[in-house]
């Protein structure tokens, strides 16, 4: 029988099969066409994925480019259905051969059953039957080779595109944990919004995320420098502007820093020995924006405490969600069906 573990994200869907490894990486989003038939509007599908993607700011009038997954909730129901069955088409598993694969699903903490059932009828309607959840601290972890036991408290923090996931946790379940709605689509908002105001530059969001990966960096004295091209504010040509590290440095310690207050407050809410432990063990750092240079530096001065960042924090999660599915102990102990 063939497993897979899903990380569904808001901006990049992840997918692990079982004695392969992670096989899909893709944007999350569908391109869409509004057209009107027999006095009805109707939505026809234009791209998927990676193709939808680079469609932004590029589309035609009549073409949205839509995110089905939000904040770990699937907002848009028939479209996600839709762009799930061309990531399953895309890694050869037919309606037919979902009927013999188990499908596990990273979630963040704290979704509720409505959400959780989502997902259950989103792969239902894919072919699946066999149908799991697990929790992201607990994928995030496990992805990074980690044997997480009962009498020692772990604690992780991942950065993603919309969500934050921040949770101290054993194998006994987690033990405080929160989702919060900031991460790295933030920071791009905020990079365009700079630009906007201290070079009058209108940039999409593409180029945003662009120099977020490219050029951001929490190094001391980083100079990475990038060429962002869009439109001047004031005369609407197109004009070209160089971007340096100093400049986006305020864009990215914005939102850390206020997703480290949420991390600080989980960590004062845990029983004493709870704390005691994660203090000792560290925080394990996984999701996309970890792979930015400084950062885990950067955390580990602001929290006083050692950081442990995966090697590809932005496949931890899967990777440990594919452990999971994988491991009939691991399965037992991390995965549930509700």
């Amino acid at each position: 029988m063939k497993k897979i573990a899903v990380d569904f994200g808001s901006g990049v869907t992840k997918i692990f099969l079982s004695g392969c490894g992670v096989v899909l990486r893709e944007a999350t989003c569908i391109a869409v066409e509004e057209y009107e038939e027999k006095g009805e509007k109707k939505l026809g599908i234009k791209a998927c994925g990676d193709k939808a993607r680079a469609l932004y700011g590029r589309a035609a009038v009549d073409t949205r480019i839509v995110n089905p997954v939000f904040e770990g909730d699937i907002i848009h129901f028939e479209l996600a259905v839709q762009l799930f069955k061309y990531f399953l088409s895309k890694i050869e598993i037919t309606r037919f051969s979902a009927r013999r694969t188990e499908i596990l699903f990273i979630l963040p903490c704290g979704m509720k059953k409505e959400v959780k059932q989502k997902y259950r009828s989103l792969a239902e309607a894919c072919g699946f039957s066999s149908v799991y959840f697990t929790l992201t601290p607990f994928a995030a972890v496990i992805g990074q080779n980690v044997i997480i036991n009962e009498s020692a408290p772990m604690f992780s923090l991942d950065i993603g595109y919309s969500l934050s996931v921040i949770a101290a946790f054993s194998q006994d379940g987690i033990i405080s944990g929160l989702s919060v709605n900031l991460g790295g689509g933030n920071i791009d908002v905020h990079i365009m919004d700079d630009l906007a105001e201290n070079s009058n530059l209108k940039i999409g969001g593409l180029t945003a995320e662009k120099l977020k990966n490219r050029v951001a960096s929490l190094l001391p004295d980083d100079n990475k420098m990038a060429v962002a091209e869009g439109r001047d504010l004031t005369s609407g040509a197109p004009v070209s502007v160089s971007v340096n590290s100093e400049q986006l440095t305020e864009a990215v310690t914005t939102y850390v820093d206020k997703i480290l207050e949420y991390v600080v407050f989980v960590i004062t809410k845990l029983p004493p020995e709870a704390a005691s432990a994660v203090m000792r063990g560290g925080v394990y750092l996984s999701g996309g924006l970890m792979k930015m240079d400084g950062i885990a530096d950067y955390i580990q001065s602001k929290l006083g405490m050692s950081v442990i960042l995966a090697e590809e924090p932005q496949l931890a999660a899967v990777s440990g969600g594919g452990a999971i599915v994988s491991d009939y102990t691991l399965a037992d102990t991390f995965a549930t069906e509700e």
